[in-house]
C-alpha cells in the first residue's frame, strides 16, 4: 500500500525526464562531440548492473591496440571538478569505482569529474593521443554525444519491467533504449538455457542496428587487501562476508557455494566504513572458534578500506577480497569484441548509429 503512494510522484519524475529528453532530441539542449571516439556504458535504473567489471572488460580489450582513458564521476569522492586518479590515490580523493579501476591498470588513464564535458577536454588537453574515452555510468548523461553506447540491464531487474522512480528504480525511459548500439543483459545464471536468451531478447525488442549480448559474472580467487599471503576458499573455511554493493546477493551465493559463510553483512552501497562498523566485523570475526577462518568482501569495498588504518590494523592479513570478471556466453564473446574492436578501428570521432 504504501509503495502505490509513491506512483504519482513517479509520474511527475517521468515527466520530468521525457521533458529533458526532448529538448536533447530538438536540439534545444546541445549534444557535444568530440574528434575521439567515446563509448558510454551506462544503464537506465539506479544500483549495480556490473558496470565497472564490462568498464575493465573494456579497458583490457581496448588497451591492447589503442591508448585508452576512462572518465567517471568519482561517486562520493569528497575532492571537487576534474582529476586524474592515481595507484597512490585513495577512494576519497576519486571514488571507490576509479580506484579499483587504476590499481588493476596502472598504465591506464582513470579520471573523475561530474562534469563529462569539461572531463573529456581535459582528457584530450592532457593525454593528446588517447584515442578512446570510456565513459562509465553516462548513458543518462546526454551533454556528451558518444560514438557508442552500451546500455546494462540486470537479468533478475531488467528495465522491461521496471517504472520510474520512487515507484520503480528507472531513472531514466524505456523508450530511451533507442540510444543504445548494444544491449547486454548481464548478471545471468551460468546455467541460463538459449530459449531464454531469446525470450528476453524478444521482451527487449531490440532495433534493428542493435546487438543484444548474455552475461555472467566470474569470480575469482581470493586476493589480501592488506597482506602478502594467498588463500583458497574451501567448506573448511569459516568465513565473514561483507559487502557495501548496490546488489550483494551473487557476491554472497559464491561465497556460501565455495566455503562456510558463518554471517552475511550487508551495507549501503559505497559506504565508507567508519571506526564503528570496522570494530564490529573484527569483534564478529574474534568470536570465531575455528583457526581456518578469514574476512571476506568485494573489489569494489577493498578499495574503500585501504586508506583506513584501523582496517589494516585489526583485520590485517585475514581480510581478502574477491576479484571479478565478465564471462560471455557461447560465441558472443568473438563476436562482441569483433564488433568493438571494428569500431574502434574506423572510428576517429563520434559518430553514432542513433
Amino acid at each position: 500500500m504504501a509503495k502505490i503512494l509513491l506512483f504519482p510522484f513517479a509520474l511527475l519524475y517521468g515527466m520530468v525526464v521525457k521533458i529533458r529528453n526532448k529538448f536533447f532530441d530538438w536540439n534545444i539542449i546541445k549534444s557535444t562531440s568530440f574528434n575521439r571516439s567515446v563509448i558510454c556504458i551506462g544503464n537506465l535504473a539506479v544500483g549495480g548492473t556490473g558496470k565497472t567489471p564490462h568498464i575493465e572488460y573494456l579497458v583490457r580489450l581496448l588497451s591492447q591496440s589503442k591508448k585508452v582513458a576512462t572518465l567517471s564521476r568519482g561517486y562520493k569522492r569528497k575532492t571537487k571538478g576534474f582529476r586524474f586518479a592515481e595507484v597512490t590515490s585513495t577512494a576519497t580523493e576519486v571514488g571507490d569505482e576509479p580506484l579499483q579501476i587504476k590499481r588493476k591498470f596502472p598504465d591506464v588513464t582513470v579520471s573523475v569529474d561530474t562534469d563529462r564535458v569539461n572531463g573529456i577536454n581535459m582528457i584530450i588537453k592532457e593525454i593528446p593521443d588517447v584515442d578512446i574515452v570510456l565513459l562509465d555510468d553516462a548513458f543518462q548523461h546526454r551533454r556528451v554525444k558518444p560514438g557508442l553506447s552500451i546500455l546494462l540491464t540486470d537479468y533478475a531487474k531488467p528495465y522491461t519491467q521496471d517504472y520510474f522512480m520512487p515507484y520503480g528504480r528507472l531513472r531514466d525511459g524505456r523508450i530511451e533504449m533507442r540510444r543504445a548500439d548494444i544491449i547486454i543483459v548481464t548478471k545471468c545464471p551460468l546455467n541460463i538455457k538459449p530459449i531464454d536468451m531469446r525470450v528476453i531478447t524478444k521482451d527487449i525488442a531490440p532495433l534493428p542496428y542493435q546487438t543484444v549480448y548474455f552475461t555472467s559474472l566470474k569470480y575469482g580467487k581470493p586476493s589480501p587487501v592488506f597482506g602478502s599471503t594467498n588463500i583458497s576458499l574451501a567448506k573448511d573455511v569459516d568465513a565473514i562476508a561483507f559487502a557495501g554493493i548496490a546488489s550483494p546477493m551473487p557476491f554472497f551465493t559464491f561465497l556460501e557455494e565455495n566455503c562456510n559463510v558463518v554471517e552475511k553483512i550487508a551495507f549501503p552501497d559505497h559506504l565508507f566504513f567508519n571506526e564503528k562498523k570496522i570494530r564490529s566485523i573484527f569483534e564478529k570475526f574474534s568470536r570465531l572458534e575455528s583457526k581456518n577462518k578469514i574476512i571476506v568482501t568485494t573489489e569494489k569495498d577493498a578499495s574503500r578500506l585501504l586508506e583506513i588504518d584501523l582496517a589494516k590494523e585489526l583485520l590485517g592479513d585475514f581480510l581478502f577480497y574477491v576479484p571479478i570478471e565478465v564471462n560471455f556466453f557461447g560465441d558472443q564473446k568473438d563476436v562482441f569484441n569483433n564488433q568493438l574492436i571494428k569500431y574502434a578501428g574506423k572510428n576517429k570521432g563520434n559518430y553514432g548509429i542513433y
